[in-house]
């Protein structure tokens, strides 16, 4: 043991010291310890973090790096634009040493004070700029207030001439894109491209301005006018389906196209002609040069070395030569129409009772036919010599035509039309468009002669008015009258040569009547005029068949121009009057068709249609008409019809019973309404033109009768196909066919049309004749 003494010292000493511990109030041991999990934890945190930012796609690291890349485009813009007014040491950007100088703990450099102490010219000069006065340029009169650009904060224009240090060709260009961005808003820029582009176009747009003010006043108030001024002359022919696509009977099969919201009426009476979008984005780059006629065109390129690097196929030049010209010549069309005179719809008397015509107007516009009916009759009974309000009363009445489909009511809006006319104190203008949109729905109806009157009414009462002489013509051609409508596009074109539309329709007639030489300059050079009511698929069908029937191969490239303006589904299928989606093919199999059961019957039973058939051929008999459709170079080609547009023609079947009896029982075939059943001889030595159908709608079946040995052989495109005895071919006539009869007997064959068979039902019921 030791000394007691001894121990109770070292105890005390051990006792009185105190333990270390670290500034938390903990043990050194723990403090270390307690700071490596702390950054364990965050350490795994933030792991863990990222591992779900990644896994679950919370960040769109695309987005983030595309906004910071754009947050530094900006900031440097803001720094060079904004902060540049502070660039107070003239380095060209604003750092600390400007701050300094701003804040006074700095001199500011004396190369500044001595730029600022130089004449105000250095202030002037900016004003030289281009783009701002181009803006100014583009401002509307109407906000005089907004006609210069916006300057910068007084900040800014206090250090303007510190933007004279920075250099040249750098900063001015940020400057300028700067401004526009942060001062002008994006809708005052669309107004102010607007009135430019119009002012480049020379328009006087001031004065448009100054008279579309109170236009713009009552814009709600605004009227609509239903002028239906384009006629429409996509319809049916009732000719033979191998006709050459006469121009045809206006029958509309859909009356739901008919667009009755053409024009709109301001408050001031006035017929507001929507201007056409222009679609020049090409000729912004190059200049089209006006083409002679026949001649072909050129174009004056501003880049030559561009127009050389990339030339045209040699085999392809005559077809882009030739839809440069027509599209050209169209593009132009737009810019003339645009600046027309508003033709003036309204009275003195009228403008007193506006309000009230406006508001009748808004109940038609609004598509409440009924109530606007009323308003307008009420108009009527009231103001009896309102020509506006009789207007009014007669376009709700075709509007109610339209919706109810009765024709009935039709023929009342038709006399109302009349009324208008013959009131005593109409404008001339109201009465040119209620007696064109009188005669369309004449023709609508089926009364040509009516709406031939009414052309003719309007031709006396307006003699120099080019387009209704124009109308008047189609209106004789409607009527079947080539020679009254070939002395109305001659005296036409005696004051007006180069009327396209004049031009066309000549052509046409003139080809109708057998001179194909003399038709083609007539029927080319009015297309290339690009002139309203030109671009029209006949006349390039027409063009295209007369310039084949002179051996001219260019009627190819008019045959492809009318493809790309849409007019025909390929250079070789050129019908006219279509069902899109169909299969299109020359050439089809009885399984192809569907039809095989009558493929087999017409196959089984060929001697009996065929003894019927000679029985009926004796020339005395007469049965056999010549073909009349103009398709024949040479020769003789008779043909006896026993369904025609789906009708079953008695006498004829009474002459071949047996054979009408077999094709009773396929309604595919006697049910086609765009087709025909019919026997067809042809004599030794006869040729028929390349030519097509009207439609894509049916299929041609070919029975074959009597079929000499050699001679005799039909092309459809680019095959050619012989007929056999009790054997069926089947083509699409849609497609270019020709025919050749070189054999030293006659050629007899059965003719039967049947539905494409991808036509549903309805499509059958529902479609027109032809």
């Amino acid at each position: 043991m030791g000394d007691p003494c001894t121990e109770s010292n070292s105890m005390a000493e051990s006792d009185s010291k105190p333990p270390s511990a670290s500034k938390n109030g903990k043990g050194e041991g723990g403090s270390g310890h307690s700071f490596f999990t702390w950054f364990m934890v965050l350490a795994l945190l933030g792991v863990w973090t990222s591992v779900a930012v990644v896994w679950f796609e919370l960040v769109d690291y695309d987005d983030v790096l595309a906004r910071a890349k754009e947050f530094r485009y900006n900031i440097s813009e803001v720094l060079q634009g904004k902060l540049g007014a502070y660039d107070a040491d003239g380095d060209g950007d604003f750092d600390v040493e400007d701050a300094k100088v701003l804040l006074g703990l700095k001199e500011k450099p004396s190369i500044l004070v001595e730029r600022r102490a130089e004449p105000e010219s250095l202030v002037e000069e900016p004003e030289a700029e281009p783009e701002p006065e181009v803006v100014e340029e583009m401002i509307q009169p109407s906000h005089a207030e907004e006609a210069a650009w916006p300057f910068p904060d007084p900040v800014e224009e206090e250090p303007v001439v510190l933007e004279e240090v920075e250099p040249e060709g750098e900063e001015e260009p940020v400057e300028d894109e700067a401004a526009p961005e942060i001062e002008i808003s994006e809708e005052q820029v669309e107004e102010a491209q607007v009135d430019w582009e119009s002012e480049l176009e020379g328009e006087p747009e001031v004065a448009e301005a100054e008279e579309s003010a109170p236009a713009e006043e009552d814009e709600d108030d605004s009227l609509s006018e239903d002028a239906g001024e384009n006629q429409d002359t996509a319809s049916v022919p009732e000719g033979d389906d191998d006709a050459a696509v006469p121009l045809p009977e206006l029958v509309e099969e859909d009356s739901d196209s008919e667009d009755h919201t053409e024009d709109a009426i301001d408050t001031i009476g006035e017929i507001v002609e929507e201007a056409v979008p222009e679609e020049t984005e090409e000729l912004d780059h190059e200049e089209l040069l006006e083409v002679d006629q026949g001649d072909e065109p050129t174009r004056e390129d501003e880049n030559p070395q561009e127009a050389e690097e990339e030339p045209a196929p040699a085999e392809d030049q005559p077809v882009e030569k030739v839809l440069v010209t027509a599209e050209a010549a169209q593009e132009q069309k737009p810019k003339e129409k645009v600046k027309k005179k508003k033709p003036k719809l309204l009275n003195k008397f009228d403008k007193t009772i506006k309000a009230e015509i406006d508001a009748a107007e808004k109940l038609r516009k609004k598509g409440k036919v009924e109530e606007a009916l009323r308003a307008f009759e009420s108009l009527v009974q009231r103001y009896p010599q309102s020509p506006r309000s009789r207007y009014g009363k007669a376009q709700s009445e075709d509007d109610l035509a339209e919706k109810v489909r009765s024709n009935e009511v039709l023929l009342k809006a038709i006399n109302t039309y009349r009324e208008v006319a013959e009131l005593p104190d109409p404008p001339a203008d109201l009465v040119k468009t209620t007696l064109k949109r009188r005669a369309e729905r004449q023709q609508f109806l089926g009364r040509m002669r009516g709406a031939l009157a009414t052309l003719e009414w309007l031709v006396q009462l307006f003699p120099e008015d080019i387009s209704l002489k124009n109308d008047l013509g189609v209106g004789f051609l409607l009527m079947g009258d080539n020679k009254n409508a070939k002395r109305v596009y001659e005296e036409v074109l005696a004051v007006a040569p180069n009327d396209g539309f004049a031009k066309v329709h000549y052509g046409f007639i003139l080809k109708s009547d057998n001179m194909i030489a003399e038709s083609i300059p007539f029927l080319r050079e009015g297309l290339q005029t690009g002139d309203p009511g030109t671009d029209d698929g006949r006349f390039y069908f027409h063009l295209g068949d007369a310039l084949q029937r002179v051996g001219d191969s260019s009627a190819y490239e008019w045959y492809e121009l009318g493809h790309q303006r849409g007019h025909f589904a390929s250079v070789w299928q050129r019908s006219l009057y279509n069902v899109d989606g169909l299969k299109a093919q020359p050439w089809w199999t009885p399984r192809e068709t569907t039809y095989t059961d009558l493929v087999k019957t017409l196959e089984k039973n060929w001697k009996t249609i065929r003894d019927e058939a000679l029985s009926v051929m004796d020339p005395s008999r007469g049965l056999f008409v010549p073909e009349d459709e103009n398709l024949r170079e040479k020769g003789q080609w008779g043909q006896f019809t026993l369904w025609q547009q789906g009708k079953k023609v008695e006498k004829s079947c009474r002459s071949v019973p047996k054979t009408c009896a077999l094709l009773d029982r396929y309604p595919e075939a006697t049910g086609c309404k765009r087709g025909q059943i019919k026997y067809s001889v042809m004599q030794p030595g006869t040729h028929v033109w390349p030519h097509t159908g009207p439609t894509n709608c049916r299929l041609r079946m070919h029975l074959g009768l009597v079929i000499p040995a050699n001679g005799c052989q039909i092309r459809c495109t680019n095959q050619t196909r012989a007929w056999e005895e009790g054997k069926v071919l089947i083509f699409d006539d849609s497609f270019e066919h020709e025919v050749w009869q070189d054999a030293s007997s006659y050629r007899l064959i059965f003719i039967v049309d049947v539905w494409h068979p991808e036509l549903t039902q309805y499509q059958r019921q529902t479609l027109s004749p032809i």
